[in-house]
């Protein structure tokens, strides 16, 4: 396993033909990623409301999402400096599915700290893919795209941040850390089997 994957807590790699194929078309990987950080800004202040019995984790989410609108804006940006528009979303497949398997799968459906503790696995994966396809986009573009890959190199340390994050307030919530693992490896698991469903198209999530 690869020093990347380890930190992350991902079980497989993102299929090389992905980076090549988002190397190829770096403005629809721009305007999936604006719509991706919307969307995670947008899903903290959704999951907010349900932690409001969870201080630490309600502020810990509220930062998150004002993050996550700084990097939007930022994406926007960079969208504007190449004169590209931001254009509607993509349908993110991979999240869905993953939000949708973990759901199916979890064997504790009665209290909502096992639901709000899942939805908080589920994101901390979701960014550690993020974070895993910045360094591929990163190291990829170094010789087609230095900004590009100068840009996507300043935001994969926040995404690896937003992991470890998203875990801890995971132990927050449930408070029972054996639990928060057994979690983390099942929907590491769902995971794996979705990115290797992929079909590696130019998105984040593709």
């Amino acid at each position: 396993m690869c020093e990347t994957r380890a930190v992350l807590g991902l079980l497989c790699e993102t299929d090389p033909r992905w980076a090549v194929a988002a190397a190829n078309d770096v403005g629809r990987i721009l305007v999936d990623h604006a719509h991706c950080e919307m969307k995670a800004a947008s899903n903290a202040l959704a999951l907010s409301t349900r932690c409001v019995d969870f201080p630490n984790v309600l502020d810990g989410l509220v930062a998150l999402a004002e993050e996550e609108l700084t990097h939007f804006r930022q994406v926007l940006a960079e969208l504007r400096r190449r004169n590209l528009a931001l254009g509607p979303p993509e349908e993110d497949w991979y999240a869905a599915e993953l939000r949708r398997r973990s759901s199916k799968a979890r064997e504790r459906h009665d209290k909502a700290e096992f639901v709000i503790t899942d939805r908080l696995v589920v994101g901390a994966l979701i960014e550690a893919r993020s974070c895993e396809r910045f360094k591929l986009l990163r190291d990829y573009l170094k010789d087609q795209d230095p900004s590009l890959s100068a840009f996507y190199g300043e935001l994969l340390a926040s995404e690896a941040r937003h992991y470890r994050t998203f875990l801890d307030m995971a132990l927050e919530v449930s408070g029972d850390a054996a639990y928060v693992e057994q979690r983390h490896q099942a929907i590491a698991q769902i995971e794996e089997s979705v990115v290797r469903s992929l079909s590696s198209a130019p998105t984040i999530h593709g």
